[in-house]
């Protein structure tokens, strides 16, 4: 019993004596663990599989103490915002999604978070619920945090970003393969992150952020040219230009310079002929550049590209060879010679502008040259791409293909407004190097599988043509609005000048606000008294202008040969308001097919109507009260599907009433109603005025602002629809007089384009009809430029195309 009680207290010292040294070393606890160990635990965090910067990574949520993902389904930059402000940075970059940090694990947490921007932590945005989702983890959101903190102590960031040590490499392996080139990382949502590729395959050498480049002519010919096309490269490094020497230069360097400065592809130059013309230079001590090409500091030495970069800072490149004493030696500057788009090509000759090239690729509803929603021709029929792996590769050959140069962004989410009719194209990927991007791998896109809320548009580089430089506006309160002054020639000598408001219209302004990159026209003032222009330009030099939309310049559009102006200048004088973004309306064709029907109405019921002016002409033969009309009725939906909310050009007081419906008319005709016959000529018309412009239905989400109860105010807003159903006066054509037949019936919204929009083509919607003299049917129901020329012809001609609803 003794020995069992000694064995016992032996074995518990030992146990104690190893659990608690009696000499342990004190702990050293440094300054940040103490702040550490008094704040909250994180409730956000940024994770990966793989090695990443610590402002970057899977987003991740601390759940019922479950850490768990985010589904990317709804993201925009709101959320990325309240995820980067949480963990101390100053905001979000972008977004990744499609689990470009690699897959997480645990629960999926969050699905189709919305955030308004102004929200503490990332559980205050409105969500399904905690765990409510439809989501796989090939679907986990990431973000990019901007590098600089809350507190801006020091531009490093130092966050609790953790990297979980979970790096499979088949992963690593797929995400890297998915990739163009290992020196350019993408996050999916059209804002590439890009990493000079020094940085990363040259880690010994000094990096090389090249911010601009511009072409020095050197030739004769090419210094009198408008366009710069050709010369030598100069780079800015660090706010300093330098030459770049051309030892390791190639076709390729050279394609990547042109599609920065707007232009699709580079030629071979002459070397020869700028060979001649540096070596005379050298050779003479007195020239700046013989004494200059002996600094280090004037050159870039090597530049070496694949051709398929959007930026030369993508590409391998050196400012100088270690243990070199000359700089560029054998070599002189690098000469480029690019090859411009066709609509660009006639711009130093001053001939008229060339046509744009027919391609299977267009950009719509941008608000400047070279951007806009990016559309795709298959089977004859105008689609949209969706957003999921949109990046800059893919923008820049859809660029390239258009005549400009490389892609300045991808944007994602519908950025420039929403697309109708089919969704071509899903997951494109590119290698930069295809003709157009109908040759890059995509996905078929089964429909109603993706909404237009994620379509992919594009910002393309564009040539400096200094057409900027000939329009100015005068006497604005802010830069975007004032009185067109132009710079033309007169009598010989260029002088500015004031443009006639005659027949002055938003086709012309759009003109002038593109021209000067200010985005849409908002507004065409025919009177500007309210504006003050320079009185040096106060004579009209310009009248009669008459512009098709298309135009590079106000210049460019057809104009009087001498100057008529019975307006006169002064505050008579043309102006314009400029803005960033415009409304865009579109009519629903299927509800128009849907709906359409035959009506014969007493002429007693239509009384109100025929004051209005919604009867064919030979109603007012007719025997009233007596006998009836028959009417083509039908529902019409117009959606504004643009960036900004569209309202009545007139101000309410300047209304008008009419009594007999007892209604205020904000436009006088908002809607024209036409049928055709194949060849075009109208056999019977209508017309809707606009009583009642409002918010009929929003999404969620949206809230309804504009409602014509008590004369309220007048609009639609944007994602929102205006419903004027069959059964109201006015929604018709009157068909009385027509003989049963084919026909095209045609609506056309906003038909004399008072009001601006982002994209007036799609305003038309046309459909078949047939009419048997007893009932009418509607089929093919399709937006104006919904199809290719070649597919609306077979339209016109007794073929039935397929209907191409919103």
């Amino acid at each position: 019993m003794t020995r069992t009680l000694c064995f016992s207290s032996c074995l518990l010292l030992l146990l104690l004596s190893l659990s608690c040294p009696a000499r342990a070393e004190p702990r050293r606890v440094t300054s940040s663990q103490r702040r550490a160990a008094r704040a909250p635990a994180a409730k956000v965090r940024l994770a990966g599989n793989f090695a990443r910067e610590p402002n970057e990574g899977r987003v991740e949520v601390l759940h019922n103490n479950t850490w768990g993902t985010v589904c990317d389904d709804e993201v925009d930059i709101k959320l990325a915002n309240v995820v980067c402000r949480e963990l101390g940075f100053q905001g979000g970059i972008t977004w990744a999604h499609s689990a470009k940090y690699g897959e997480g694990a645990g629960p999926i947490w969050m699905d189709n978070v919305r955030c308004d921007g102004s929200e503490k932590s990332l559980k205050d945005c409105k969500h399904n619920g905690f765990g409510v989702n439809d989501c796989k983890h090939s679907e986990d959101l990431g973000v990019v945090c901007s590098e600089r903190r809350l507190d801006q102590t020091t531009t490093r960031v130092q966050t609790n970003a953790i990297r979980p040590n979970v790096s499979p490499a088949s992963q690593w392996q797929g995400l890297m393969s998915s990739r163009r080139h290992s020196g350019y990382s993408n996050y999916g949502n059209g804002h590439p992150h890009e990493v000079p590729r020094l940085q990363r395959h040259h880690q010994g050498n000094s990096k090389v952020q090249i911010e601009e480049v511009r072409l020095r002519p050197i030739l004769m010919a090419t210094k009198r040219k408008t366009l710069v096309t050709e010369g030598a490269v100069e780079v800015k490094h660090a706010g300093r230009w330098r030459q770049v020497c051309d030892l390791g230069w190639s076709l390729n360097s050279s394609r990547v310079v042109c599609g920065m400065l707007g232009f699709p592809e580079a030629v071979q130059h002459n070397v020869k002929t700028y060979k001649k013309i540096w070596d005379t230079k050298v050779a003479d001590p007195s020239t700046r550049l013989s004494i200059m090409a002996k600094k280090k500091g004037f050159w870039v030495e090597k530049v070496h590209c694949l051709g398929n970069e959007n930026t030369l800072s993508e590409c391998l490149a050196q400012l100088s060879i270690p243990r070199s004493t000359t700089p560029c030696k054998n070599g002189r500057h690098a000469v480029v010679k690019c090859v411009p788009g066709p609509q660009f090509a006639r711009i130093s000759s001053g001939r008229p502008q060339a046509p744009y090239p027919v391609v299977p690729v267009r950009l719509k509803a941008g608000p400047r040259l070279g951007e806009g929603r990016v559309e795709v021709l298959r089977d004859g029929k105008w689609g949209t791409i969706v957003d999921h792996m949109w990046e800059r590769t893919a923008a820049s050959v859809v660029c390239r293909e258009l005549g400009f140069g490389t892609a300045k962004d991808a944007l994602p989410g519908a950025f420039m407004g929403q697309g109708t009719g089919p969704i071509h194209m899903n997951s494109v990927q590119c290698m930069g190097t295809e003709s157009s991007i109908l040759d890059c791998s995509f996905q078929e896109v089964q429909p109603w599988t993706f909404k237009h809320s994620r379509d992919a548009s594009v910002r393309c580089n564009i040539p400096k043509t200094g057409i900027e430089n000939t329009v100015r506006l005068a006497g604005g309160r802010i830069p975007s609005e004032g009185r067109v002054e132009v710079l033309m020639e007169v009598g010989g000598r260029k002088c500015w000048g004031a443009v006639c408001s005659e027949n002055w219209s938003i086709n012309e302004a759009m003109v002038v606000c593109r021209q000067l990159g200010l985005g849409f026209a908002a507004s065409a003032h025919e009177e500007t008294w309210y504006w003050s222009g320079d009185p040096n330009a106060a004579d009209v030099i310009l009248s009669g202008t008459h512009c098709v939309g298309t135009e590079l310049s106000i210049q460019q559009c057809r104009r009087n040969n001498h100057v008529h102006c019975p307006r006169g200048g002064g505050a008579k004088a043309a102006g314009v308001t400029c803005s960033d973004t415009a409304p865009d309306l579109v009519l629903d064709a299927q509800l128009v097919q849907e709906t359409a029907y035959l009506e014969d109405r007493p002429l007693h019921l239509l009384t109100c109507a025929n004051e209005e002016n919604c009867l064919s002409s030979s109603a007012a033969r007719m025997n009233w009260p007596y006998g009836h009309r028959r009417l083509l009725r039908f529902s019409s939906r117009i959606m504004n599907l643009g960036r900004s909310d569209f309202r009545p050009k007139a101000t309410r007081e300047s209304w008008t009433w009419h009594q007999c419906h007892r209604h205020y008319h904000s436009i006088e005709v908002f809607t024209h109603y036409d049928l055709l016959t194949l060849n075009g000529t109208r056999v019977a018309e209508g017309h809707k005025a606009s009583f009642c412009l409002e918010d009929t239905y929003c999404p969620d989400g949206l809230q309804k602002r504009f409602s014509c109860y008590n004369m309220g105010d007048q609009g639609i807003s944007v994602g929102c629809w205006d419903t004027y159903r069959h059964d109201i006066d006015c929604q018709w054509v009157d068909v009385t007089d027509v003989r049963p037949g084919d026909y095209i019936f045609q609506v056309e919204v906003n038909p004399s384009m008072d009001m601006a929009e982002s994209d007036f083509m799609n305003n038309v919607m046309r459909c078949r009809c047939k009419y048997d003299g007893h009932r009418a049917y509607m089929y093919g129901c399709h937006a104006g430029d919904a199809y290719s020329a070649e597919t609306e012809d077979l339209f016109e001609h007794q073929r039935q195309i397929t209907n191409n609803f919103v």
